[in-house]
């Protein structure tokens, strides 16, 4: 029989089970210090969810078990849960959940949803992304510090755009760029413009970058991810766990502690854990808060846009 109690937060009554289960067996992190890492997060983490359809990724006997994702909102979800529909390509409907307070962030966490993934829009605008993102993925041998060699030329295309980007880690072996818009712009647009940013620069480093999805040709080099940019497509959010051997999180970093880890060659200067997370806050409050409000023009794209590095 699951042991059993409740939590008063934020005026709910929120069951929470099982609190001493482990869900990294090869650390010891339990559920309940999931939970409270969620709890003690979330001043940073609710403003990166709010509005946004989240699709829950469930880890019921851990990291180390099978795992699921969750679209829908299961169906014992309390009333106090707010939703919002998004319909499929083929005409039906997702009824999602919508992270927009505390008390819903602790009941997910207890259904063991580990990963938190958003979409780049919020609700009811579902067509229009508040920002551009690029997933850095390495392909062995390659690892964390050649994604942040790339990034940094990101950084500088972008520069010479007039735009400014943020880097995150995943929280698993990539690191992340966003580019912030908050004003109108479509999908269609965005996905244009992140293809020929990824284009450009694999003509530049053919070497070292690759923006096609094939996985044989990405061997030692770094897939810029430029399909995050669909209205059908999440991104783990900011924040968020993952579900490693280690309880890592996708983590807001200074484009300093980029060109640091290149410089000194060494991931685990992008590594960071939970604990290490909540101590960054601390100390340095949310990183990534721009890209929530920084407003940003995407350029139109036409021949000559993107221009020649010469890095």
């Amino acid at each position: 029989m699951a042991a059993k109690s409740q939590l008063q937060i934020g005026g709910r009554t929120v069951e929470v089970s099982n609190l001493e289960k482990v869900f990294y067996p090869k650390t010891g992190f339990t559920k309940g210090q999931v939970i409270d890492y969620y709890v003690n997060i979330s001043p940073y983490l609710l403003p990166h969810l709010k509005g946004r359809p989240v699709t829950l990724k469930r880890y019921p006997n851990g990291v180390e078990g099978l795992f699921f994702y969750e679209k829908q909102i299961p169906a014992s979800h309390p009333e106090w849960v707010k939703t919002t529909n998004v319909k499929r390509k083929d005409g039906s409907e997702i009824n999602y959940c919508v992270f927009d307070s505390l008390p819903v962030l602790v009941w997910a966490a207890n259904l063991a949803d580990l990963e938190l993934h958003t979409f780049l829009h919020r609700a009811p605008a579902i067509q229009t992304p508040t920002a551009l993102a690029f997933d850095l993925d390495p392909g062995p041998p390659a690892d964390v510090v050649l994604c942040c060699q790339v990034g940094l030329w990101l950084k500088e295309l972008f520069e010479k755009l007039k735009l400014k980007s943020f880097a995150k880690t995943s929280g698993s072996k990539g690191l992340q760029i966003f580019v912030p818009l908050n004003r109108p712009a479509n999908y269609a647009q965005t996905k244009a413009f992140a293809h020929a940013v990824a284009e450009s620069l694999e003509r530049e480093f053919p070497k070292i970058v690759v923006s096609r999805m094939q996985k044989n040709l990405r061997a030692g080099k770094i897939l810029v991810d430029w399909s995050q940019n669909d209205d059908h497509k999440t991104t783990v959010c900011v924040y968020s766990l993952r579900a490693k051997d280690h309880p890592t999180v996708s983590t807001p970093v200074t484009w300093e502690e980029v060109a640091r880890a290149l410089k000194q060659k060494s991931a685990q200067l992008l590594t960071f854990e939970a604990a290490d997370v909540l101590k960054r806050v601390k100390s340095h409050g949310d990183l990534f808060a721009p890209v929530l409000t920084l407003k940003q023009q995407l350029p139109r794209l036409h021949s000559g846009l993107i221009p020649n590095q010469n890095l």
